[in-house]
């Protein structure tokens, strides 16, 4: 084992306390300027930048190699990526479709939709713990489990009767429609 597997000179340790707390103030100055939207992990792209900007962030620090501002401008360059193809998204369904998944419908009213769990490698017991952990006693108490985007899952609780409103399940792959199912309005 070398002898500074442990100890590090002083001047090393400078370093990386002060190109740290710099590369921070400006990681954090860049994340203020281009909004709350950059840090979002609502899909695939934005997890990737997220742990993009870590990955960038510890290189900075830990490596003598990686000037600070070379570590600003992989920070600005890794957001000014992500707000074009947010921007590109908002505007364009087809590069939308290209960059995002659809959510999954993986429960309806209480049956679990074996096919869907499948298709998405989804067991039948991570749909038992996510309905446990929002508070059900019963699979019959659940309305619908998502697979959304992200690779989260959303729970929601079964609906009173249908009526005329507008469903959060409307842009649901798969998602029954019809008096029984979402209405799109």
């Amino acid at each position: 084992m070398p002898s500074n597997a442990f100890l590090a000179p002083l001047p090393d340790l400078l370093r990386v306390a002060v190109v740290g707390a710099l590369a921070y103030v400006g990681l954090v100055a860049l994340l203020r300027v281009t909004g709350k939207r950059t840090l979002t992990k609502l899909n695939a792209f934005d997890l990737v930048v997220t742990v993009a900007l870590g990955s960038t962030l510890a290189s900075v620090l830990t490596s003598e190699s990686v000037a600070l501002l070379e570590g600003l401008v992989a920070f600005a360059t890794l957001i000014l990526l992500q707000m074009a193809v947010t921007w590109l998204s908002v505007r364009s369904p087809r590069f939308q479709s290209l960059v995002k998944a659809t959510p999954a419908l993986l429960v309806y009213r209480g049956a679990v939709l074996e096919d869907a769990l499948r298709a998405e490698r989804v067991s039948r017991e991570e749909i038992l713990a996510v309905a446990r952990s929002s508070g059900a006693t019963d699979l019959s108490e659940v309305g619908a489990v998502i697979l959304e985007t992200d690779g989260s899952l959303s729970v929601l609780s079964k609906p009173p009767e249908p009526q005329a409103r507008t469903s959060t399940l409307t842009t649901v792959s798969d998602a029954p429609r019809g008096p029984a199912g979402p209405q799109r309005t």
